[in-house]
């Protein structure tokens, strides 16, 4: 996963301070975070990608992350901009616990799912790959 991710971050423009990003790992509920103002070069971003820990669990709790990466880390306060667009990219390892609240907790301007393990696929979304 982690060297899925820093190979993700390295196509960004975040050098130039045009591209910003965040991470909120996450299971049964929210567990490592860093904001979008956390990290400005590429070479930091990736250090503390590959400082994450493993976060296991028996669930996938996707709304708890969404509504912490909604309410908490698309602020102002954390980071986010007003006149730039969000992206949220998912990298889940399957289905949400709670698929009604992942749906609801949803309102975020656009969200890219990536389902890590080829196994599983949530409905009505595609797997997505690195070009």
């Amino acid at each position: 996963m982690q060297l899925f991710l820093t190979q993700l971050v390295s196509r960004l423009d975040v050098d130039s301070g045009k591209t910003r990003v965040g991470l909120v790992t996450f299971a049964a509920k929210v567990g490592d975070v860093f904001n979008l103002t956390d990290h400005s070069s590429i070479e930091k971003l990736q250090s503390a990608i590959w400082s994450l820990g493993h976060t296991g669990g028996s669930t996938t709790n996707t709304a708890a992350a969404l509504d912490y990466v909604r309410t908490r880390m698309l602020t102002e306060e954390a980071g986010d901009r007003d006149n730039v667009h969000n992206i949220v990219v998912v990298v889940t390892d399957g289905r949400s616990n709670n698929f009604n609240a992942t749906v609801v907790s949803r309102p975020i301007e656009f969200i890219v799912p990536f389902i890590y393990s080829t196994a599983v696929h949530l409905p009505g979304f595609h797997d997505l790959t690195l070009c």
